[in-house]
């Protein structure tokens, strides 16, 4: 369960609160003799990061998918270039 940031209009008072997803959001100020309503602050939360190459590629492709696609991208690679040949000399007159 997240952790909601919220914040009194009246005080400014900022709390925390752990709640669940699906629970309703605060709208008074649960500091005493205050009253005043709450607004719920945008937060980054925890997020998920993602690391390497691609976890769905490796993690969760079966072996037949991985093969097809290292075919397909053979198959679609432009051809290798062929190294330059070095221009011929031209032929030696010989004497005659």
């Amino acid at each position: 369960m997240p952790n909601y940031d919220y914040e009194c209009e009246k005080c400014a008072k900022r709390f925390e609160v752990f709640q669940g997803m699906n629970d309703a959001k605060l709208t008074d100020c649960p500091e005493p003799g205050c009253g005043g309503k709450v607004k719920r602050l945008l937060g980054t939360g925890g997020g998920i990061i993602f690391k390497g190459a691609g976890f769905y590629q490796t993690d969760y492709r079966s072996s037949s998918y991985q093969a097809g696609a290292k075919a397909e991208g053979a198959a679609s690679a432009p051809p290798a270039a062929a190294p330059a040949a070095a221009p011929a000399a031209p032929a030696a007159k010989s004497a005659e």
